[in-house]
Protein backbone atom coordinates (compact mmCIF):
# COMPACT_ATOMS: atom_id res chain seq x y z
CA UNK A 1 0.00 0.00 0.00
CA UNK A 2 1.07 3.63 -0.63
CA UNK A 3 2.42 5.82 2.03
CA UNK A 4 0.33 7.97 4.46
CA UNK A 5 -0.72 11.02 2.21
CA UNK A 6 -2.66 12.91 5.28
CA UNK A 7 -3.03 11.52 8.60
CA UNK A 8 -6.72 11.22 10.11
CA UNK A 9 -6.17 13.63 13.11
CA UNK A 10 -9.04 11.57 14.55
CA UNK A 11 -8.06 9.06 16.63
CA UNK A 12 -8.95 5.29 16.77
CA UNK A 13 -11.74 4.53 18.96
CA UNK A 14 -13.33 0.72 18.31
CA UNK A 15 -15.38 -1.22 20.68
CA UNK A 16 -14.13 -5.17 21.47
CA UNK A 17 -15.22 -6.63 17.68
CA UNK A 18 -16.18 -10.11 18.58
CA UNK A 19 -16.68 -13.31 16.41
CA UNK A 20 -20.18 -13.13 17.14
CA UNK A 21 -20.37 -9.45 16.45
CA UNK A 22 -19.25 -10.25 13.46
CA UNK A 23 -21.01 -12.83 12.03
CA UNK A 24 -24.50 -11.04 13.43
CA UNK A 25 -23.59 -8.10 11.04
CA UNK A 26 -22.96 -10.41 8.13
CA UNK A 27 -25.69 -12.74 8.32
CA UNK A 28 -27.96 -9.54 9.36
CA UNK A 29 -27.35 -8.32 5.41
CA UNK A 30 -27.41 -11.64 3.94
CA UNK A 31 -30.98 -12.60 5.37
CA UNK A 32 -31.53 -8.91 3.82
CA UNK A 33 -30.70 -10.01 0.51
CA UNK A 34 -32.85 -12.23 0.17
CA UNK A 35 -36.77 -13.53 0.51
CA UNK A 36 -38.16 -15.57 3.70
CA UNK A 37 -37.14 -19.05 3.44
CA UNK A 38 -38.00 -21.93 6.00
CA UNK A 39 -35.81 -21.35 9.23
CA UNK A 40 -31.47 -22.76 8.83
CA UNK A 41 -29.07 -22.38 11.24
CA UNK A 42 -25.68 -20.68 9.80
CA UNK A 43 -22.69 -20.54 12.10
CA UNK A 44 -19.28 -21.83 13.03
CA UNK A 45 -17.58 -24.96 14.25
CA UNK A 46 -18.96 -25.93 17.29
CA UNK A 47 -22.27 -24.55 17.15
CA UNK A 48 -23.88 -27.61 15.59
CA UNK A 49 -25.04 -25.45 12.67
CA UNK A 50 -27.03 -26.78 9.52
CA UNK A 51 -24.56 -24.46 7.71
CA UNK A 52 -21.14 -24.61 8.99
CA UNK A 53 -18.70 -21.68 7.37
CA UNK A 54 -15.15 -22.16 8.58
CA UNK A 55 -13.31 -19.71 11.07
CA UNK A 56 -9.73 -19.09 9.46
CA UNK A 57 -8.99 -15.38 10.50
CA UNK A 58 -5.72 -16.08 12.59
CA UNK A 59 -6.54 -13.58 15.06
CA UNK A 60 -6.42 -10.94 12.28
CA UNK A 61 -9.36 -8.78 14.40
CA UNK A 62 -7.60 -8.37 17.12
CA UNK A 63 -4.68 -6.59 15.49
CA UNK A 64 -6.44 -3.89 14.20
CA UNK A 65 -4.20 -3.64 11.01
CA UNK A 66 -5.67 -2.15 8.18
CA UNK A 67 -5.02 -4.97 5.87
CA UNK A 68 -5.10 -8.72 5.86
CA UNK A 69 -2.93 -11.17 4.09
CA UNK A 70 -3.44 -11.46 -0.25
CA UNK A 71 -6.55 -13.08 -0.97
CA UNK A 72 -6.57 -16.78 -2.75
CA UNK A 73 -8.60 -16.64 -6.14
CA UNK A 74 -10.65 -19.63 -6.50
CA UNK A 75 -13.12 -20.50 -9.33
CA UNK A 76 -16.96 -19.84 -8.60
CA UNK A 77 -19.97 -19.84 -11.09
CA UNK A 78 -17.28 -19.47 -13.67
CA UNK A 79 -15.33 -16.77 -12.73
CA UNK A 80 -12.52 -15.78 -10.52
CA UNK A 81 -13.26 -14.46 -7.11
CA UNK A 82 -10.73 -13.13 -4.51
CA UNK A 83 -11.47 -15.03 -1.05
CA UNK A 84 -9.98 -13.63 2.12
CA UNK A 85 -9.04 -15.77 4.86
CA UNK A 86 -9.07 -18.66 2.71
CA UNK A 87 -9.49 -21.54 1.71
CA UNK A 88 -5.90 -22.61 0.37
CA UNK A 89 -5.62 -23.26 -3.03
CA UNK A 90 -6.61 -26.14 -4.47
CA UNK A 91 -9.17 -26.76 -1.50
CA UNK A 92 -13.03 -26.54 -1.86
CA UNK A 93 -14.85 -23.83 -1.33
CA UNK A 94 -18.09 -25.85 -0.54
CA UNK A 95 -18.82 -28.96 0.74
CA UNK A 96 -22.43 -30.84 0.42
CA UNK A 97 -23.53 -33.45 3.10
CA UNK A 98 -26.93 -34.93 3.88
CA UNK A 99 -28.79 -32.36 5.64
CA UNK A 100 -25.39 -30.11 5.60
CA UNK A 101 -23.56 -27.63 4.23
CA UNK A 102 -19.60 -27.02 4.80
CA UNK A 103 -17.97 -23.76 3.89
CA UNK A 104 -14.48 -24.06 3.83
CA UNK A 105 -14.11 -20.31 3.24
CA UNK A 106 -13.91 -17.75 6.54
CA UNK A 107 -17.08 -15.83 4.34
CA UNK A 108 -17.98 -14.47 8.22
CA UNK A 109 -14.35 -12.98 8.29
CA UNK A 110 -14.20 -11.74 4.84
CA UNK A 111 -17.59 -10.25 3.97
CA UNK A 112 -16.98 -8.71 7.23
CA UNK A 113 -13.68 -6.92 6.64
CA UNK A 114 -15.52 -5.59 3.40
CA UNK A 115 -18.66 -4.70 4.10
CA UNK A 116 -18.02 -2.90 7.31
CA UNK A 117 -15.30 -0.52 5.68
CA UNK A 118 -12.68 -2.06 8.37
CA UNK A 119 -9.61 -0.67 5.87
CA UNK A 120 -10.45 2.70 6.17
CA UNK A 121 -11.47 2.75 9.95
CA UNK A 122 -7.80 1.58 10.79
CA UNK A 123 -5.98 2.95 8.03
CA UNK A 124 -3.82 6.50 8.14
CA UNK A 125 -4.10 7.07 4.55
CA UNK A 126 -5.92 10.35 3.51
CA UNK A 127 -6.01 12.55 0.20
CA UNK A 128 -5.76 16.28 0.01
CA UNK A 129 -9.54 16.31 1.24
CA UNK A 130 -9.42 14.20 3.60
CA UNK A 131 -11.01 11.11 2.08
CA UNK A 132 -9.55 7.40 1.95
CA UNK A 133 -7.83 6.95 -1.33
CA UNK A 134 -8.99 4.29 -3.62
CA UNK A 135 -5.06 3.83 -4.58
CA UNK A 136 -4.81 2.36 -0.61
CA UNK A 137 -7.54 0.13 -0.87
CA UNK A 138 -7.71 -3.46 -1.47
CA UNK A 139 -9.83 -3.66 -4.02
CA UNK A 140 -7.54 -1.36 -5.96
CA UNK A 141 -4.14 -3.34 -4.96
CA UNK A 142 -6.11 -7.03 -6.19
CA UNK A 143 -7.94 -4.94 -9.01
CA UNK A 144 -11.54 -6.14 -8.26
CA UNK A 145 -13.82 -2.76 -7.74
CA UNK A 146 -16.26 -3.64 -10.17
CA UNK A 147 -16.78 -6.78 -8.73
CA UNK A 148 -18.92 -6.67 -5.70
CA UNK A 149 -17.34 -9.64 -3.74
CA UNK A 150 -19.58 -9.75 -0.92
CA UNK A 151 -22.19 -10.73 -3.20
CA UNK A 152 -20.63 -13.61 -4.68
CA UNK A 153 -20.05 -14.49 -1.04
CA UNK A 154 -23.31 -14.49 -0.28
CA UNK A 155 -23.97 -16.94 -3.13
CA UNK A 156 -21.87 -19.55 -1.59
CA UNK A 157 -23.84 -19.16 1.62
CA UNK A 158 -27.07 -19.07 -0.67
CA UNK A 159 -26.04 -22.33 -2.35
CA UNK A 160 -25.61 -23.66 0.78
CA UNK A 161 -28.71 -22.90 2.35
CA UNK A 162 -30.37 -24.12 -0.84
CA UNK A 163 -29.02 -27.53 -0.25
CA UNK A 164 -30.08 -27.51 3.31
CA UNK A 165 -33.41 -26.19 2.98
CA UNK A 166 -33.95 -27.80 -0.70
CA UNK A 167 -35.70 -24.40 -1.38
CA UNK A 168 -34.47 -22.40 -4.05
CA UNK A 169 -33.67 -18.73 -2.08
CA UNK A 170 -34.53 -15.68 -4.61
CA UNK A 171 -33.14 -12.53 -4.40
CA UNK A 172 -35.44 -9.78 -2.92
CA UNK A 173 -37.38 -7.81 -5.67
CA UNK A 174 -37.81 -4.35 -5.74
CA UNK A 175 -40.69 -1.55 -6.84
CA UNK A 176 -43.38 -3.12 -8.24
CA UNK A 177 -41.45 -7.14 -8.43
CA UNK A 178 -38.36 -6.05 -10.20
CA UNK A 179 -35.27 -7.44 -10.61
CA UNK A 180 -32.78 -4.36 -9.35
CA UNK A 181 -33.19 -0.74 -8.93
CA UNK A 182 -31.24 2.77 -10.18
CA UNK A 183 -30.95 5.54 -7.53
CA UNK A 184 -31.26 8.77 -10.11
CA UNK A 185 -29.57 11.87 -8.32
CA UNK A 186 -28.12 14.82 -8.90
CA UNK A 187 -25.57 17.02 -6.34
CA UNK A 188 -26.31 20.67 -7.46
CA UNK A 189 -22.56 22.13 -6.77
CA UNK A 190 -23.28 24.80 -9.06
CA UNK A 191 -26.11 27.43 -10.43
CA UNK A 192 -24.42 30.35 -11.96
CA UNK A 193 -21.00 29.11 -13.39
CA UNK A 194 -21.37 27.95 -16.37
CA UNK A 195 -20.32 31.41 -17.83
CA UNK A 196 -16.79 31.37 -16.85
CA UNK A 197 -15.34 28.92 -19.00
CA UNK A 198 -16.13 31.51 -21.99
CA UNK A 199 -15.89 34.62 -20.52
CA UNK A 200 -12.40 33.64 -19.76
CA UNK A 201 -11.74 32.75 -23.30
CA UNK A 202 -13.78 35.78 -24.72
CA UNK A 203 -11.27 37.71 -22.00
CA UNK A 204 -8.37 36.48 -23.50
CA UNK A 205 -9.31 36.98 -27.30
CA UNK A 206 -10.11 40.61 -25.99
CA UNK A 207 -13.95 40.65 -27.04
CA UNK A 208 -14.60 42.45 -23.90
CA UNK A 209 -18.27 42.98 -24.82
CA UNK A 210 -18.91 39.82 -25.48
CA UNK A 211 -17.10 38.80 -21.57
CA UNK A 212 -19.54 41.97 -20.57
CA UNK A 213 -22.68 40.18 -21.34
CA UNK A 214 -21.98 36.78 -20.19
CA UNK A 215 -21.29 37.93 -17.36
CA UNK A 216 -24.29 39.93 -17.30
CA UNK A 217 -26.64 37.05 -18.43
CA UNK A 218 -25.30 34.96 -15.52
CA UNK A 219 -25.94 37.73 -13.01
CA UNK A 220 -29.61 37.57 -14.12
CA UNK A 221 -29.67 33.97 -13.38
CA UNK A 222 -29.72 33.27 -17.18
CA UNK A 223 -27.09 30.30 -16.82
CA UNK A 224 -26.95 26.89 -18.11
CA UNK A 225 -26.52 25.62 -15.06
CA UNK A 226 -29.65 27.25 -13.41
CA UNK A 227 -31.72 24.33 -14.51
CA UNK A 228 -32.98 22.18 -11.75
CA UNK A 229 -36.24 21.85 -13.67
CA UNK A 230 -34.51 21.13 -16.83
CA UNK A 231 -32.55 18.16 -15.55
CA UNK A 232 -36.07 16.99 -13.61
CA UNK A 233 -37.97 17.13 -16.90
CA UNK A 234 -35.30 15.05 -18.70
CA UNK A 235 -34.61 12.13 -15.88
CA UNK A 236 -38.99 12.33 -16.04
CA UNK A 237 -38.31 11.71 -19.47
CA UNK A 238 -36.49 8.46 -19.41
CA UNK A 239 -39.74 7.14 -16.24
CA UNK A 240 -37.11 8.45 -13.30
CA UNK A 241 -37.33 10.72 -10.51
CA UNK A 242 -35.10 12.63 -9.89
CA UNK A 243 -33.08 13.26 -6.16
CA UNK A 244 -31.28 16.60 -6.12
CA UNK A 245 -28.60 16.69 -2.73
CA UNK A 246 -28.72 20.41 -2.07
CA UNK A 247 -25.82 22.65 -0.61
CA UNK A 248 -26.67 24.32 2.49
CA UNK A 249 -23.51 26.63 3.05
CA UNK A 250 -21.76 29.18 0.81
CA UNK A 251 -18.26 29.32 2.63
CA UNK A 252 -15.62 28.16 1.19
CA UNK A 253 -13.81 25.24 3.14
CA UNK A 254 -10.22 25.98 5.03
CA UNK A 255 -8.23 24.81 2.13
CA UNK A 256 -10.02 26.53 -0.46
CA UNK A 257 -12.55 24.37 -1.98
CA UNK A 258 -15.88 26.01 -2.69
CA UNK A 259 -19.47 25.18 -1.37
CA UNK A 260 -22.28 26.47 -2.76
CA UNK A 261 -22.66 29.75 -4.95
CA UNK A 262 -26.19 29.84 -4.80
CA UNK A 263 -28.54 30.03 -1.41
CA UNK A 264 -30.90 27.48 -0.16
CA UNK A 265 -32.79 29.42 2.00
CA UNK A 266 -33.00 32.51 -0.51
CA UNK A 267 -37.35 32.70 -0.84
CA UNK A 268 -36.84 32.32 -4.47
CA UNK A 269 -34.94 28.84 -4.12
CA UNK A 270 -37.50 27.84 -1.48
CA UNK A 271 -40.45 28.09 -3.86
CA UNK A 272 -38.30 26.42 -6.53
CA UNK A 273 -37.50 23.14 -4.27
CA UNK A 274 -41.11 23.18 -2.91
CA UNK A 275 -42.09 22.94 -6.70
CA UNK A 276 -39.26 20.52 -7.35
CA UNK A 277 -40.97 18.10 -4.52
CA UNK A 278 -44.37 18.67 -5.84
CA UNK A 279 -43.94 17.36 -9.09
CA UNK A 280 -42.08 14.30 -7.94
CA UNK A 281 -38.60 15.09 -7.01
CA UNK A 282 -36.96 14.41 -3.73
CA UNK A 283 -35.01 16.86 -1.72
CA UNK A 284 -31.94 15.66 0.42
CA UNK A 285 -28.72 16.86 1.84
CA UNK A 286 -25.50 17.46 0.48
CA UNK A 287 -23.33 18.14 3.85
CA UNK A 288 -21.16 21.23 2.75
CA UNK A 289 -17.01 20.70 3.81
CA UNK A 290 -16.53 19.86 7.14
CA UNK A 291 -20.07 18.86 7.88
CA UNK A 292 -19.13 15.04 7.52
CA UNK A 293 -17.27 15.60 11.37
CA UNK A 294 -19.72 18.62 12.32
CA UNK A 295 -23.20 17.66 13.76
CA UNK A 296 -24.29 21.21 14.58
CA UNK A 297 -23.86 22.40 11.13
CA UNK A 298 -25.04 19.21 9.26
CA UNK A 299 -27.98 20.06 11.34
CA UNK A 300 -28.66 23.70 10.26
CA UNK A 301 -28.26 22.67 6.68
CA UNK A 302 -30.59 19.66 6.69
CA UNK A 303 -33.43 21.99 8.45
CA UNK A 304 -32.94 24.90 5.08
CA UNK A 305 -34.43 22.60 3.21
CA UNK A 306 -38.40 22.66 2.98
CA UNK A 307 -40.80 19.73 3.98
CA UNK A 308 -39.34 15.83 4.87
CA UNK A 309 -35.98 15.72 4.29
CA UNK A 310 -34.48 11.52 4.80
CA UNK A 311 -31.07 11.81 2.77
CA UNK A 312 -28.01 12.83 2.33
CA UNK A 313 -24.57 12.98 0.35
CA UNK A 314 -21.45 14.51 1.79
CA UNK A 315 -19.83 17.33 -0.82
CA UNK A 316 -16.72 15.81 -2.19
CA UNK A 317 -17.81 12.70 -1.02
CA UNK A 318 -16.36 13.41 2.21
CA UNK A 319 -16.07 10.36 4.65
CA UNK A 320 -14.16 10.30 7.98
CA UNK A 321 -15.02 6.70 8.94
CA UNK A 322 -13.83 6.91 12.64
CA UNK A 323 -16.93 9.93 13.08
CA UNK A 324 -18.92 10.84 10.36
CA UNK A 325 -21.32 7.16 10.28
CA UNK A 326 -22.17 7.88 14.04
CA UNK A 327 -22.61 11.49 13.30
CA UNK A 328 -25.18 10.44 10.17
CA UNK A 329 -26.81 8.34 12.62
CA UNK A 330 -27.46 10.12 15.15
CA UNK A 331 -28.62 13.06 13.31
CA UNK A 332 -31.52 10.63 12.25
CA UNK A 333 -31.09 10.40 8.48
CA UNK A 334 -32.95 7.81 6.93
CA UNK A 335 -30.54 7.00 4.14
CA UNK A 336 -26.90 8.13 3.28
CA UNK A 337 -25.11 8.00 -0.24
CA UNK A 338 -21.57 8.96 -0.14
CA UNK A 339 -19.89 5.74 0.08
CA UNK A 340 -18.49 5.63 -3.69
CA UNK A 341 -14.55 5.95 -4.81
CA UNK A 342 -14.75 9.18 -6.75
CA UNK A 343 -11.18 8.21 -8.77
CA UNK A 344 -13.27 4.74 -9.87
CA UNK A 345 -16.83 3.29 -10.28
CA UNK A 346 -17.61 0.51 -8.71
CA UNK A 347 -17.96 -0.68 -5.52
CA UNK A 348 -16.01 0.49 -2.24
CA UNK A 349 -17.51 -1.96 0.34
CA UNK A 350 -17.50 -3.98 -2.28
CA UNK A 351 -21.66 -4.71 -1.95
CA UNK A 352 -23.73 -3.67 -4.34
CA UNK A 353 -26.91 -3.69 -2.04
CA UNK A 354 -27.75 -0.90 0.73
CA UNK A 355 -26.48 -1.96 3.86
CA UNK A 356 -25.83 -0.39 7.12
CA UNK A 357 -22.65 0.78 7.99
CA UNK A 358 -20.91 -0.43 11.15
CA UNK A 359 -20.26 1.56 13.76
CA UNK A 360 -16.61 0.56 15.11
CA UNK A 361 -17.26 2.75 18.07
CA UNK A 362 -20.30 1.31 19.40
CA UNK A 363 -19.70 -2.61 17.83
CA UNK A 364 -23.45 -2.09 16.24
CA UNK A 365 -24.58 -1.58 13.01
CA UNK A 366 -25.78 1.51 12.50
CA UNK A 367 -29.61 2.67 11.90
CA UNK A 368 -29.44 4.35 8.60
CA UNK A 369 -29.05 2.76 5.09
CA UNK A 370 -26.36 3.19 2.81
CA UNK A 371 -27.26 3.57 -0.62
CA UNK A 372 -23.55 3.06 -2.05
CA UNK A 373 -22.91 5.36 -4.80
CA UNK A 374 -21.50 2.86 -8.23
CA UNK A 375 -21.08 6.04 -10.89
CA UNK A 376 -20.23 9.61 -11.35
CA UNK A 377 -20.32 11.89 -13.81
CA UNK A 378 -16.56 13.42 -13.62
CA UNK A 379 -14.74 10.44 -12.95
CA UNK A 380 -15.56 9.14 -16.07
CA UNK A 381 -13.38 12.16 -17.65
CA UNK A 382 -12.02 14.26 -14.60
CA UNK A 383 -8.43 14.56 -15.57
CA UNK A 384 -7.45 13.63 -12.28
CA UNK A 385 -9.92 10.20 -13.22
CA UNK A 386 -11.09 8.06 -15.31
CA UNK A 387 -10.62 10.42 -18.56
CA UNK A 388 -12.66 7.77 -20.91
CA UNK A 389 -13.89 9.13 -24.69
CA UNK A 390 -17.29 9.97 -24.70
CA UNK A 391 -17.69 6.39 -26.86
CA UNK A 392 -15.62 4.48 -23.89
CA UNK A 393 -18.58 5.41 -20.98
CA UNK A 394 -21.23 3.13 -21.66
CA UNK A 395 -19.05 -0.10 -22.95
CA UNK A 396 -16.89 0.62 -19.60
CA UNK A 397 -19.53 0.67 -17.22
CA UNK A 398 -21.79 -2.41 -18.69
CA UNK A 399 -19.93 -4.97 -16.80
CA UNK A 400 -20.33 -3.43 -13.67
CA UNK A 401 -24.03 -2.73 -14.31
CA UNK A 402 -24.37 -6.29 -15.13
CA UNK A 403 -23.02 -7.53 -11.47
CA UNK A 404 -25.83 -4.75 -10.07
CA UNK A 405 -28.54 -6.61 -12.50
CA UNK A 406 -27.08 -10.11 -11.55
CA UNK A 407 -27.18 -9.31 -8.17
CA UNK A 408 -30.88 -7.42 -7.45
CA UNK A 409 -28.73 -4.70 -6.32
CA UNK A 410 -29.24 -0.84 -6.35
CA UNK A 411 -27.58 0.88 -9.41
CA UNK A 412 -26.63 4.44 -7.52
CA UNK A 413 -26.27 7.11 -10.73
CA UNK A 414 -24.65 10.57 -9.87
CA UNK A 415 -24.69 13.24 -12.48
CA UNK A 416 -24.53 16.37 -11.08
CA UNK A 417 -26.93 19.61 -12.87
CA UNK A 418 -23.88 21.46 -14.68
CA UNK A 419 -23.34 17.95 -16.71
CA UNK A 420 -26.67 18.55 -18.40
CA UNK A 421 -25.16 21.69 -20.22
CA UNK A 422 -25.46 20.99 -23.40
CA UNK A 423 -21.83 22.34 -24.52
CA UNK A 424 -20.80 19.29 -22.43
CA UNK A 425 -20.12 17.26 -24.55
CA UNK A 426 -18.02 14.40 -22.77
CA UNK A 427 -20.07 13.81 -19.72
CA UNK A 428 -22.84 15.66 -20.84
CA UNK A 429 -26.99 15.08 -21.48
CA UNK A 430 -26.00 12.58 -24.55
CA UNK A 431 -24.11 10.46 -22.16
CA UNK A 432 -26.65 10.71 -19.41
CA UNK A 433 -29.59 9.89 -22.26
CA UNK A 434 -27.32 6.73 -23.83
CA UNK A 435 -26.82 5.57 -19.92
CA UNK A 436 -30.79 5.63 -18.74
CA UNK A 437 -31.81 3.87 -22.06
CA UNK A 438 -29.59 1.21 -20.99
CA UNK A 439 -31.22 0.87 -17.84
CA UNK A 440 -34.45 1.65 -19.07
CA UNK A 441 -33.75 -1.38 -22.06
CA UNK A 442 -32.89 -3.79 -19.15
CA UNK A 443 -36.13 -3.15 -16.80
CA UNK A 444 -34.85 -1.53 -14.03
CA UNK A 445 -37.20 0.46 -11.19
CA UNK A 446 -36.46 3.61 -10.90
CA UNK A 447 -36.20 4.58 -7.62
CA UNK A 448 -36.15 7.50 -4.73
CA UNK A 449 -33.71 7.30 -1.69
CA UNK A 450 -36.78 7.20 0.48
CA UNK A 451 -38.47 4.40 -2.04
CA UNK A 452 -35.26 2.08 -1.32
CA UNK A 453 -35.17 2.95 2.08
CA UNK A 454 -39.26 1.89 2.42
CA UNK A 455 -38.74 -0.97 0.70
CA UNK A 456 -35.22 -2.53 2.02
CA UNK A 457 -34.37 -1.27 5.50
CA UNK A 458 -35.96 -3.77 8.27
CA UNK A 459 -38.19 -2.75 10.69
Amino acid sequence: MPASIIAPAVPVAAASISSEVRLAYVLQHFWQAYEPTSPVTIGVPGQQAQVEVAVADAGFFDQRQPYPPAPIWHEWQGREVPFFFGPAAGQPLLTLQSGRALVHADLVSAAFYLLSGWQEYFSEERDQHGRFPYAASVQHQYGFVDVPVVNCYFEVLRTAVEHVTGEQLRPRRWLGGAKWAAFVTHDVDSLFGSWKAPAKAALQQGRLLETFQIAMRSLAGVDAWNNLEAVQATARKHGAPSTFFMLGSTQKAANGTPNADYRVSAPGMQRRLRNLQASGAELSVHGSIGTATDAAKLRREKQLLPGTVSGNRFHYLSWEPRLTPGLVDAEGFGYDSTLGFPEHFGFRNSYCLPFQPFNFATGRACSFLEIPLNVMDATLHHPSYLQLAPQEILPALEPMLQEIERFGGVCTLLWHNDHFDPANTVTGPRQFAALMEYLRSRNVAFMTGQQIVNDQKPS
